[in-house]
């Protein structure tokens, strides 16, 4: 399985945000971090490839099928998004609604291996103890770490997920990007993955693309993106990539000196 992108252009009535974006393959098993700024054009790359804005340009490949001529349907079966903000059912329970994502892509007669499998996944994400709690108790670390199980137990060939870790605190942000980087190796899936913090970026990625006023400005191992001037100019800000004790990368950075 792979994805690539060529000459995207998309944005929002007259403005345009991704301006002629190309990328190359991203392979089965590799989980990719899409980095940069605030309105960087991140979300709306992901909502061009999962189709809810139409690209006015270009093609999105997926296993060489251009998933821009698919119709909603189609793409849902290919392509598991997890928005920024997402709509919570309180009548739901955690097991409910990772249950009704699942069959959301099947027929609804639930069989004995779907809850198998969604038991499965709210067990990799520490979930399994608020199975039977009501999505209306949830905190908003414990509704968006839902999320994150209702996109992956669908077992997509793409998985596209925007800042999985926005609410949470520390050891869910690892536990999140730990769970997401065992899913995509073990299924073979792709999957990208928006981020702020660089560190994580560098820590679970295997390749980082930079982007900024909808333009991919680098693209490649993190080690090598995150050494480029680019990111302190995207960011404003001085960096300096360097290694923990233990060999991880670590991205210190302070303001730029105005």
């Amino acid at each position: 399985m792979s994805l690539s992108v060529s000459n995207l252009s998309a944005g929002y009535d007259r403005k345009m945000v991704l301006k002629k974006m190309s990328f190359s393959d991203i392979e089965s098993g590799q989980l990719v971090g899409l980095i940069g700024p605030n309105a960087a054009g991140k979300s709306t790359l992901f909502k061009a490839m999962t189709g809810l804005i139409k690209p006015k340009h270009g093609e999105i490949m997926l296993n060489g099928i251009n998933v821009t001529t698919l119709n909603r349907r189609a793409r849902s079966k290919l392509v598991a998004y997890m928005p920024q903000t997402f709509f919570c059912n309180a009548i739901l329970t955690v097991f409910e609604s990772v249950l009704l994502a699942l069959k959301q892509t099947s027929g609804w007669r639930v069989k004995s291996d779907n809850l198998a499998c969604v038991e499965a996944i709210l067990r990799d994400l520490g979930l399994l103890h608020l199975a039977s709690r009501g999505l209306s108790e949830l905190s908003g670390g414990q509704s968006q770490m839902v999320a994150v199980a209702r996109t992956l137990v669908r077992n997509p060939e793409l998985v596209l997920l925007d800042e999985p870790t926005s609410a949470l605190d520390l050891h869910h942000q690892l536990s999140i990007l730990t769970a997401v980087r065992r899913a995509v190796t073990s299924q073979g899936i792709v999957a990208m993955v928006a981020l702020h913090d660089l560190n994580l970026a560098a820590e679970y990625c295997d390749r980082l693309i930079l982007i900024n006023n909808g333009i991919i400005l680098a693209d490649g191992p993190p080690d090598h993106v995150l050494s480029l001037p680019d990111v302190d100019e995207t960011y404003r800000v001085r960096t300096n990539l360097e290694h923990t004790k233990r060999g991880s990368l670590y991205v210190d950075a302070q303001l730029a000196v105005q």
